[in-house]
C-alpha cells in the first residue's frame, strides 16, 4: 500500500493517461502511446519531456530495420508517484 500523494506533474490528463498506459506494461512504443492518448507527436513529446524531467519516464531510442524507434517506460520512481497519485485521487473522491 502506498501513501496517497497528489502529484502536480502527473495530474494533467494527458500525463495521467501516459502514466496509466505505462503502468501496465514494461515499455510502450511512442506511436502506440500517441495513438492511445489521441494527441499529436509534438503534444505527446511535450508531456513525455515533463515526465522525463521529473524522473518518472525513461525514453529510449533504437534503430530497428533502419527506422528510428522510441520507447517509453515508467521508472521505479514514476511507478511510485503514479500509484501515490491514483491513491490520492481515490481518497479525495471517496473511491477507497
Amino acid at each position: 500500500m502506498v501513501a496517497p500523494r497528489f502529484d502536480a506533474v502527473i495530474h494533467p490528463p494527458p500525463r495521467l493517461q501516459i502514466c496509466g498506459l505505462l503502468a501496465v506494461v514494461d515499455t510502450m512504443e511512442f506511436a502506440a502511446a500517441r495513438d492511445a492518448v489521441g494527441v499529436s507527436d509534438s503534444v505527446l513529446s511535450k508531456h513525455v519531456k515533463q515526465l522525463e524531467a521529473a524522473g518518472y519516464v525513461k525514453v529510449q531510442k533504437a534503430t530497428i530495420a533502419s527506422r528510428q524507434r522510441t520507447s517509453l517506460a515508467l521508472t521505479p520512481e514514476g511507478r511510485r508517484a503514479f500509484d501515490a497519485h491514483v491513491a490520492e485521487l481515490r481518497r479525495i473522491t471517496g473511491g477507497g
